[in-house]
């Protein structure tokens, strides 16, 4: 009897072997072929943008679009010849990306805020930005995070979300930057010995453009000081250097000028409830 059960069985098992064995040989070939090709046609774009001097920015992004394209395509190919419906697969992979979208609901937000920033380019790679709470230089925008570096070359990853959402300063933008600088003088110096001073050095210096024309004004009286605004222009890569020179060459001039860079400071009076009638007729002493 089990030689009888065998036998029979045997040319069914032979049978579904032969059939559903060349359509899971022929589905894995084209998913191994498919990933190759995909491969090719994503080294390939990455190749032609950047020979077309395409955005450094996009470059991968599109490159990682087109493999994923293709090999969607491909999965669905080898779901077909093994026999099982597309129709019956995409909505198989509808309701997987279902599932997966909630349970990963920041992780699409950082990609659909990727994105935006891919789409929009608020900055790109080597842009000097303030993004998400950290100032640095871009190295990457990926899908999911931005890659920047600290100006004490700190390597830190931003989720695009938190860029999105909040505000982005972009230092790079443009060709040229204002330096804010408050001088502050003595109210006892001369202002226009002070201010000419200012002027003298902002001619001197190379880097200052010529227009716009620098201010140089009295700002405000302050408590310790008369503060003087100076705000020349400059290149965006001259700004931080020419800052710290200029810095130290106003305070070197303006002291060399006659005039006082005070410190804040307070005068306090004493006035003693004991104090003989000679003392209290004298008034409060400064101290």
């Amino acid at each position: 009897m089990d030689g009888l059960n065998l036998d029979a069985i045997l040319p069914t098992l032979q049978s579904l072997a032969a059939e559903w064995g060349l359509k899971v040989v022929g589905a894995l070939a084209v998913v191994i072929l498919g990933r190759i090709i995909a491969g090719w046609f994503r080294s390939l774009t990455r190749k032609a943008l950047t020979r077309a001097s395409f955005d450094a920015t996009l470059v991968p992004f599109l490159a990682n679009l087109v493999f994923i394209a293709l090999m969607t395509f491909v999965l669905i190919s080898a779901a077909g010849l093994v026999g099982i419906p597309v129709t019956s697969f995409v909505a198989v992979i509808g309701a997987a990306g279902l599932a997966v979208a909630l349970a990963f609901q920041g992780t699409l937000s950082n990609f659909s805020s990727g994105v935006m920033l891919l789409t929009f380019r608020p900055f790109k790679v080597g842009d000097f930005v303030e993004a998400g709470g950290i100032t640095g230089v871009v190295q990457e925008i990926g899908i999911f995070v931005t890659t920047l570096h600290t100006l004490d070359n700190v390597r830190i990853i931003v989720p695009n979300t938190k860029i999105s959402g909040d505000t982005i300063k972009n230092f790079s933008a443009n060709a040229t930057r204002r330096i804010d600088l408050v001088m502050g003088v003595g109210y006892g110096d001369d202002l226009n010995v002070a201010i000419r001073t200012i002027r003298e050095v902002l001619s001197e210096e190379s880097r200052i453009l010529p227009e716009p024309e620098p201010q140089v004004a009295v700002s405000e009286l302050g408590d310790s000081s008369v503060n003087i605004v100076v705000r020349p222009w400059v290149n965006a890569p001259d700004y931080w250097p020419t800052r710290f020179d200029l810095t130290k060459e106003l305070k070197e001039r303006l002291e060399a000028a006659g005039c006082e860079i005070p410190f804040p400071q307070r005068d306090v009076h004493l006035f003693y409830e004991n104090a003989p009638v000679e003392a209290k007729q004298a008034g409060p002493s400064a101290a």
